[in-house]
């Protein structure tokens, strides 16, 4: 079986609420970041690699009227906060013990993929895997999907995706690919076994 997973809030913890108040005293100055940064098409167009990120810090700053280092601040603080989810690790280890092909499939800055490659030994599990910035397409685009079916030649009866956002699932099942929306380790390796893959 050929097992897809999302990196953010599936095998790194993706935790934005609390890297904002780490960063921020104020819960105003979170909210607005949070709407205005983080939940504005700017974000995404740093997953895209589209956009520099010098670009997107003044922009950003424009828009909460935070001070260009306060919101640089914030975004240099987002790669080394994407820890390892140490249970989703050690299934990774187990599935791929068990002869199936694992890959990757995520939206993320440059930032933060260098750094987590930098940083972690878990990469040798993947026979492959797709980052947004890399390919400039984003999930739920249908065109990242293609993309990871087609590079890697799967078929999408014998792929399972697993993500912990909705949008992201939907768009994978119109190829056919099984999906397992995310919750926790343990839950998603209980919907593993329930799809026989272990």
């Amino acid at each position: 079986m050929n097992i897809i997973f999302d990196l953010g809030g599936v095998v790194v913890r993706w935790e934005p609420e609390a890297l904002l108040a780490q960063t921020f005293d104020d819960p105003a100055v979170c909210r607005v970041v949070h709407s205005e940064f983080i939940g504005h098409a700017d974000w995404l167009e740093l997953d895209r690699g589209t956009m520099p990120p010098a670009e997107a810090i003044m922009r950003a700053a424009r828009r909460t009227g935070l001070s260009e280092p306060e919101v640089r601040r914030f975004l240099t603080s987002v790669p080394p906060a994407l820890v390892p989810i140490a249970g989703t690790v050690e299934l990774l280890y187990r599935l791929k013990a068990q002869g199936h092909s694992l890959y990757c499939l995520s939206n993320m800055h440059f930032a933060s993929i260098e750094y987590l490659e930098r940083s972690y030994a878990f990469w040798e599990v993947f026979s492959g895997k797709v980052i947004s910035c890399r390919v400039r397409l984003c999930k739920p685009e249908a065109k990242i999907y293609a993309h990871l079916l087609e590079t890697f030649q799967l078929e999408p009866a014998e792929t399972v995706f697993v993500d912990d956002i909705e949008v992201n699932l939907a768009a994978a099942r119109q190829f056919g690919i099984r999906t397992i929306r995310f919750e926790s380790s343990a839950q998603c390796a209980g919907e593993l076994r329930g799809l026989g893959c272990m």
